[in-house]
């Protein structure tokens, strides 16, 4: 499956993805995390279906911030443009989840170890010493700041630590579930009908979050909501949950303890 996100007209984005369609080893990763988390871990999927719609969402998100005004850290900090700053969030969320190849528990860090070659290894050719240290540096932050819990120094970091929260259509919630499992877990993430990033009333970016049924709210709040709390991009984005239609739809026949 092609790998494919808007370049637009940023030529060195376009070679990245030149480089990662290229790269067998990176397609086996994220096939192997896959298995390690749903084959072998009964839990929701984490490989290539997940990358895809996580740079994308990454991506549409920081561009809307800069139309905003919000100005990505790579910039401010280390005086490059807004064009690095889309590869570096392109190419955290392209290798973020690879540590799943090892082991799904404390997989950021073993993200870390398999990362930091692969990344100066794809961005060889796009960029000479010293920037091709600090976008891997950067991209090696966004990556450790994905967890919930780590705290995000940059925006880009923060965009993907979000974009990571939005895959959460039904079935696809980024909260662990177990497969055929009737929790709170699995109920709300069959909830979720759709997620969509615009272009936001009072902030640069807006995220509605389309529900069936009203238990979607815990993904929201749980996942989405708490992501965002513990990122640098809180202040930039307004949520809107909201179910279509009079009725909800029923989720689960019973429930028995």
């Amino acid at each position: 499956m092609s790998f494919h996100i808007p370049t637009r007209k940023n030529k060195r984005l376009k070679m990245l993805l030149n480089n990662i369609n290229d790269d067998a080893e990176l397609l086996q990763l994220w096939k192997c995390a896959n298995v390690n988390a749903v084959d072998r871990s009964g839990i929701n999927d984490h490989g290539e279906i997940h990358i895809r719609i996580v740079s994308n969402a990454a991506l549409k998100i920081l561009r809307l911030l800069v139309k905003g005004g919000v100005e990505p850290s790579v910039v401010k900090d280390h005086g490059m443009t807004i064009e690095d700053a889309e590869v570096i969030v392109v190419l955290a969320a392209c290798l973020h989840d690879i540590g799943i190849s090892v082991h799904r528990d404390d997989h950021e860090i073993y993200s870390l170890f398999l990362a930091y070659p692969k990344s100066r290894e794809l961005l060889s050719g796009i960029y000479e010493e010293p920037d091709l240290t600090t976008m891997t540096s950067e991209v090696m932050h966004a990556i450790i700041a994905h967890n919930a819990k780590e705290t995000c120094l940059t925006i880009e970091a923060g965009v993907l630590k979000v974009a990571d929260a939005l895959d959460m259509t039904e079935g696809r919630s980024r909260i662990p579930f177990e497969a055929g499992k009737v929790n709170i877990h699995s109920v709300s993430a069959r909830a979720v009908d759709s997620v969509d990033i615009e272009v936001g009333d009072d902030r640069p970016v807006k995220l509605v979050i389309t529900l069936a049924n009203s238990a979607g709210i815990f993904q929201v709040d749980e996942l989405l909501h708490h992501k965002l709390q513990n990122s640098t991009i809180e202040d930039y984005v307004e949520i809107l949950a909201k179910i279509e239609g009079k009725t909800e739809r029923r989720l689960i026949e019973s429930y028995k303890l």
